[in-house]
């Protein structure tokens, strides 16, 4: 008995001196990876839906259809302009339902929250909007890639690797 409880008071000892696995609510920062922060519009929403269709490329699968929403409002010290005022967005892109897809949709999630997916950018005339930053998208259900959209067979290979220069992994 004594040295179970001696194992145990080690088991212990050791997560108490930070040699365990970290806290669950650690961010990959805290783990030696840096997630870079991008200068995304604050208050943008993105939701989803599954769609009981599939993509082209993806027959056997669901789509995952991801909405994105940004109010018009005042650029900040992160944007090209502070203080002057942009166009909002409403925007949606699709993944399929798959193993491979909802985890890119897990990291895209991420990616959101870290302000990566978004930035405010003046468009050909001039005019100030959020726009996709450069993280790839694919905003249409078809058309093949030159349109941003499916089939595509290595659009998830590239969003990820993507991701991955983002410190999203």
């Amino acid at each position: 008995m004594g040295a179970s409880q001696s194992k145990d008071k080690m088991h212990c000892t050791r997560y108490l001196n930070g040699k365990g696995p970290p806290p669950l609510g650690e961010t990959a920062e805290t783990q030696g990876s840096k997630i870079k922060q991008g200068n995304q519009p604050d208050g943008g929403q993105m939701n989803y839906t599954i769609e009981r269709r599939s993509l082209p490329g993806y027959p056997d699968c669901d789509t995952i259809q991801i909405t994105f929403h940004f109010d018009d409002g005042i650029q900040s010290d992160r944007h090209p302009h502070p203080g002057h005022s942009y166009r909002g967005n409403k925007s949606v892109a699709y993944l399929p339902q798959n193993t491979t897809g909802t985890k890119i949709f897990r990291l895209l999630e991420q990616a959101f929250e870290h302000k990566l997916l978004f930035t405010v950018a003046a468009n050909l005339t001039g005019e100030y909007c959020v726009t996709p930053a450069d993280i790839p998208l694919k905003t249409r259900d078809n058309g093949g890639p030159g349109s941003l959209g499916y089939p595509d067979p290595d659009y998830l290979k590239s969003v990820r690797k993507s991701l991955k220069v983002k410190g999203i992994k």
